[in-house]
């Protein structure tokens, strides 16, 4: 497969899967307000953004965490690339050039996906926007189905695979990372009614909540942060992403040398493997989770110089 086919593939994947994670965590933070009681004005819009990893860029253009102003850059604004409609755009444009390679339905999907973002992007109050962050998550997750189940899974839907696995690593580590710092286990809350809530916002921003409770019988921060870390069956955890892509990482380097993408990918897997939750609260999971996206950044970095980079000669 050509190295700018395989590119394209890895970003369209991984900017559909931030758009529906960006549209996940405003539905949920809406929700999170109407039961606690929160003005919408409060400061818990801050947290999205910062979550996102925009904060730097936001503070720069905005003078306040408002509703109007996180909605408008987290969903609309074309100059935070990482806002749904940017996202949208960059996917549909990376799919467009790989039209040969994905299905005719995925194609069709993408473009509805992105004609529909465009139509509503002149909404900016987010009780307008439930419908629209609702039809973004679903069609993410049609788009999902379209490629698991109308495209050959040979290297560009590993590729995509890939590009989806590490996305949702990263949304997650960086969720929880903000979460835990704002929440930290407070004596006066602790198995709080309050406590609940605020940690069962946590695992629905994951898509989470179902599965937790299937297997805990009370929502408690450290086994918030064991299932979202280490549980290696829930498709959201850092975990299950990072095996899942290490999976696929193996099977377009079955004909290659040591690649530094694999050298870097089994480093991050250790940094899993080597630790259990008590440890990393016990060292501190803010410390742990800047380890582990470091090291995120640095197996996309060596994922681009293993396969994207190529020079001919």
């Amino acid at each position: 497969m050509l190295s700018r086919v395989a590119n394209s593939i890895y970003w369209m994947s991984r900017y559909l899967e931030r758009a529906e994670n960006v549209a996940r965590f405003i539905a949920v933070n809406v929700h999170l307000m109407l039961d606690m009681g929160l003005d919408p004005d409060n400061t818990q819009w801050q947290p999205l953004v910062i979550t996102t990893g925009d904060d730097a860029d936001f503070n720069k253009r905005y003078k306040e965490a408002t509703e109007k102003n996180v909605v408008h850059f987290l969903t609309f604004d074309p100059k935070n690339m990482n806002s749904i409609l940017s996202c949208i755009q960059l996917a549909r444009e990376n799919a467009r050039t790989v039209r040969e390679i994905i299905s005719s339905e995925m194609w069709v999907q993408i473009n509805e996906l992105y004609h529909f973002v465009q139509k509503h992007s002149r909404k900016r109050r987010v009780d307008d926007l439930q419908a629209f962050y609702s039809h973004i998550r679903l069609a993410s997750h049609l788009i999902t189905g379209l490629c698991e189940n109308t495209m050959s899974h040979g290297e560009g839907w590993h590729f995509a695979q890939i590009g989806k696995m590490l996305e949702r690593a990263d949304k997650t580590a960086r969720m929880l990372d903000v979460k835990y710092f704002l929440l930290l286990p407070n004596p006066d809350y602790v198995d709080s009614p309050y406590d609940a809530v605020q940690w069962g916002a946590v695992l629905k921003s994951a898509n989470a909540f179902e599965m937790y409770r299937k297997l805990f019988h009370r929502i408690h921060y450290k086994e918030v942060t064991e299932f979202l870390i280490f549980d290696r069956e829930f498709p959201r955890s850092m975990s299950y992403c990072v095996h899942a892509a290490a999976g696929c990482l193996m099977a377009v380097s079955t004909h290659c040398s040591e690649l530094s993408a694999q050298v870097e990918m089994r480093k991050l897997l250790k940094s899993l493997s080597s630790t259990s939750v008590d440890a990393v609260l016990a060292a501190g999971l803010h410390e742990f989770i800047d380890i582990f996206q470091f090291n995120l950044n640095i197996v996309d970095r060596a994922i681009h110089q293993s396969f994207f980079e190529l020079q001919v000669t």
